[in-house]
């Protein structure tokens, strides 16, 4: 079951939280943190589910829901510190598929995910059954853990594929080292913040034509790293 899911949550952590649980069980994932933003994407990349926070800046998820069931069939899990019941029904008249309210556990917000895609055919045979996640002549497959750049196999730590994933999924997003090392741990629990540039060193040598001067992995002075060059 693999499916692309658009995440509209303007609260940075949680959404990194999601965009790792989706990862984790094989999806792709795009990320972002207001309403227009969230439209924009869904004519952008046509996602096969929306999980949308309620609260979001510019157009709240009431007003994205609205403008995605004037035409849309994609489905919309929305996500909510709003419990009240009329919200809950404003939002199920509106068309979500699903409600849930905050504070929810990662493994329950993947089991409703599963539930919603599988009711709405979108994964598990639907359209997307490519899981790579793409960026930069780069191509990082999630569910067998390899990695390819310009289409020639890239050999990496488990720490260094989780950087690489986090950045190719969302090319051009700055990271902060302390949102890189987030993406290792598990895998390398003695890693500091510090620890994180030598990470990205070793990744240049693997996927820079010239690690020196890099065009891909680029330092964000004073903020951290991004991935440049664009979806492939």
């Amino acid at each position: 079951m693999c499916a692309h899911v658009l995440v509209a949550e303007d609260d940075a952590m949680q959404a990194e939280l999601i965009r790792r649980s989706l990862l984790a069980e094989g999806h792709t994932a795009t990320v972002v943190h207001d309403g227009s933003a969230a439209l924009d994407a869904v004519r952008r990349d046509r996602p096969d589910l929306v999980v949308l926070d309620l609260m979001l800046p510019v157009i709240d998820g009431f007003g994205v829901c609205r403008v995605l069931r004037r035409g849309d069939d994609i489905p919309v899990l929305m996500l909510t510190a709003r419990a009240a019941e009329e919200d809950v029904l404003l939002g199920l008249e509106l068309g979500a598929d699903d409600y849930m309210t905050k504070p929810y556990s990662p493994r329950e917000l993947m089991a409703r995910i599963r539930t919603v895609l599988r009711r709405s055919g979108r994964a598990a045979g639907g359209r997307r059954e490519d899981p790579l996640v793409r960026a930069a002549g780069l191509a990082v497959d999630p569910e067998r853990h390899e990695v390819r750049c310009d289409g020639e196999p890239v050999e990496c730590t488990p720490a260094e594929f989780q950087i690489l994933l986090a950045l190719v999924g969302e090319p051009e997003r700055v990271f902060s080292r302390r949102q890189l090392l987030q993406c290792t741990r598990g895998f390398d629990r003695s890693s500091t913040e510090r620890a994180i540039d030598v990470h990205i060193m070793n990744l240049r040598r693997k996927i820079e034509a010239d690690p020196r001067r890099p065009v891909r992995l680029l330092t964000v002075f004073g903020v951290g790293y991004k991935l440049s060059g664009g979806r492939a």
